[in-house]
């Protein structure tokens, strides 16, 4: 496989393992508008491993 893994869509429950939270908990961030990069694609979200390590150095991950 050619490209950088980083860059690759992956699920939601692929985005809450890379981040070691529970699914349940990034549907709450989605649904609380918390700036975190999730897009739909047809019925799912996805998400951008490069996308998700800047959301986190940005500190809007530290939410309540």
């Amino acid at each position: 496989m050619d490209g950088d893994l980083k860059d690759r869509w992956i699920s939601i429950e692929s985005a809450a393992e890379y981040l070691d939270v529970k699914v349940v908990t990034i549907r709450d961030w989605i649904k609380k508008d918390t700036g975190i990069p999730a897009h739909k694609i047809g019925k799912q979200w996805k998400f951008k491993l490069s996308e998700l390590d800047e959301w986190v150095k940005s500190g809007k991950s530290a939410i309540e």
